[in-house]
């Protein structure tokens, strides 16, 4: 090991605690449901009394410790101590059904499950005999805990884990260590200008990786100051972005949420001035959104990620540039290498579309227990296959096309047919189902049905059966009747087809 390495191996890499002994005053959380406000002192502190109590419930090195709750700061506090710890925080989407949240559970196998008092019903229906943490609960013991002593952090070791649903339908776990999230955090701050006087508004939900990992992680490395809302509400956000008190710099949301931002009656672009930026990302923006927020004074930039990647592209905070190409999705930070490919995986000239191949320290360390999942994921050389098809023009500045897989996004949340489908096919009356994504004004997109049905099935009964299985925001919009779906020659479903009809209007709503 050479010298360079050796300090690197044993540097602490704890951006919590350094900012904590550089400027132990400074602000560094807000917690806007509550109202509490930590120093940088104060949350490292808080973080090191928490270890304390995980370790006292028997948390160990490479444990899972579940967190199923709203935003708080105490979720963040959760995941650095795990860090600190060596465990996994597993982040968990509370807005799913029990049964699927069963499933995950199963596969994560967590030594302890911490649960606020809004999840605590879907804790009792899905964890089974997996140890639990009342989130209140964890907070009263941080008062009587010793703060634990720091040690290192080991850069490469799991420490995040985010679930995101496979084409198959299953769940599947995405680990990141601190190093994908240093570099994840890393390159937005190349990109959307946090320093140390920012003040990040955070209403993402923190199972995703916008709210855990990229904004968030920018702050905390930059010594900026995170606000943190329990949920998102168009006419709460526009009052806080507003707030001179709160001084909010950056915002970080999904097309959705900014397009509901400008729907009630209190939006005023006037008085968002304050916003060094507003960054966009989950799903493509729509081009004249774009120009619009430019006309209102406000700098709207695209980026592009995921979870297994992080934060891989955005656009400078330059009007003029944004103007020029409201469709791009930025460009690539220097800490990472992307390129579109053809089918054989060989590189396409600038303004050719290709799928998109990801390398770089942001890139995730794999799935948890799927080897061939993650095998399949990775091309030869360490390049990430996203599935995405994107285009660079000749500036560098890439464009997203289209999705290889058969993934949509509705509302900023992923939806994958395959699970859609096996919750149709549960119905009696379904014979065959395939889900398509279409357009939709509030939504982006949003699940159309084409079904094959023997018996008797409405779209309400349909929906209802749909909801009780899983999460609301994958239930079909649109049900489709059909006889027969086109194939190929294998006898796969030609999907593209499918949207073609639907977006024409050939088809026969399932009545």
């Amino acid at each position: 090991m050479r010298e360079g390495e050796r300090a690197c191996s044993e540097a602490s890499w704890d951006f919590v605690a350094f900012h904590a002994a550089a400027r132990p005053e400074r602000l560094a959380a807000t917690d806007l449901a509550s109202g509490s406000r930590w120093t940088c002192r104060g949350l490292d502190d808080r973080i090191a009394r928490c270890v304390t109590v995980l370790a006292a419930r028997g948390v160990r090195q490479g444990d899972r410790v579940g967190v199923l709750a709203r935003n708080s700061v105490d979720v963040i506090v959760v995941q650095f101590a795990c860090t600190r710890l060596g465990a996994i925080a597993t982040i968990l989407n509370w807005r799913l059904k029990a049964a699927e949240l069963s499933v995950i559970l199963a596969d994560a196998a967590p030594a302890l499950l911490i649960a606020d008092a809004a999840c605590a019903e879907l804790q009792a229906e899905s964890a089974g005999a997996i140890p639990g943490l009342a989130l209140d609960v964890l907070r009263a013991s941080l008062a009587e805990a010793a703060p634990a002593p720091r040690r290192p952090i080991d850069l490469d070791a799991p420490s995040i884990m985010l679930y995101t649903s496979g084409t198959s339908g299953t769940p599947k776990g995405v680990l990141l260590s601190e190093r994908n999230a240093y570099y994840t955090g890393a390159n937005f701050c190349l990109t959307s200008q946090i320093d140390r006087h920012s003040a990040l508004l955070c209403d993402a939900p923190l199972f995703h990786v916008i709210g855990l990992v990229i904004g968030l992680r920018a702050c905390l490395y930059q010594g900026a100051a995170i606000l943190i809302s329990d949920s998102f509400d168009p006419m709460v956000t526009n009052a806080r972005l507003a707030d001179p008190a709160l001084a909010v710099t950056h915002y970080f949301c999904v097309p959705q949420m900014a397009a509901a931002l400008r729907s009630v009656p209190n939006f005023d672009p006037a008085k968002l001035a304050g916003l060094t930026s507003m960054t966009v990302g989950g799903a493509a923006s729509d081009p004249e959104a774009v120009i619009q927020w430019l006309d209102d004074g406000v700098a709207y930039t695209n980026g592009y990620g995921m979870t297994e990647i992080g934060s891989t592209a955005g656009m400078p905070l330059d009007i003029g540039v944004i103007r020029g190409r409201p469709a791009a999705v930025g460009i690539v930070p220097p800490t990472q290498q992307v390129r579109a490919v053809d089918a054989d995986g060989h590189e396409v000239p600038a303004g050719t579309p290709g799928e998109l191949w990801v390398r770089g320290p942001n890139v995730c360390l794999g799935y948890w227990n799927r080897p061939d999942e993650t095998a399949r994921a990775f091309a030869p050389g360490g390049w990430f296959r996203t599935g995405d098809i994107g285009v660079f023009d000749a500036a560098g500045y890439l464009t997203l096309v289209d999705r290889k897989k058969d993934m949509f996004i509705s509302g900023g949340e992923n939806v994958y047919p395959a699970e859609v489908e096996a919750a149709l096919l549960a119905h009696p009356a379904v014979r065959e189902a395939a889900v398509v994504g279409v357009a939709d004004d509030r939504w982006g997109e949003v699940g159309c049905a084409f079904l094959i049905i023997d018996g008797e099935a409405t779209p309400g009964a349909l929906r209802d059966h749909c909801a009780a299985r899983i999460a609301g925001y994958k239930v079909p919009r649109h049900f489709v009747a059909a006889t027969a779906f086109p194939r190929t020659g294998s006898g796969k479903t030609l999907k593209h087809v499918l949207r073609a009809e639907f977006a024409a209007g050939r088809h026969q709503p399932l009545s």
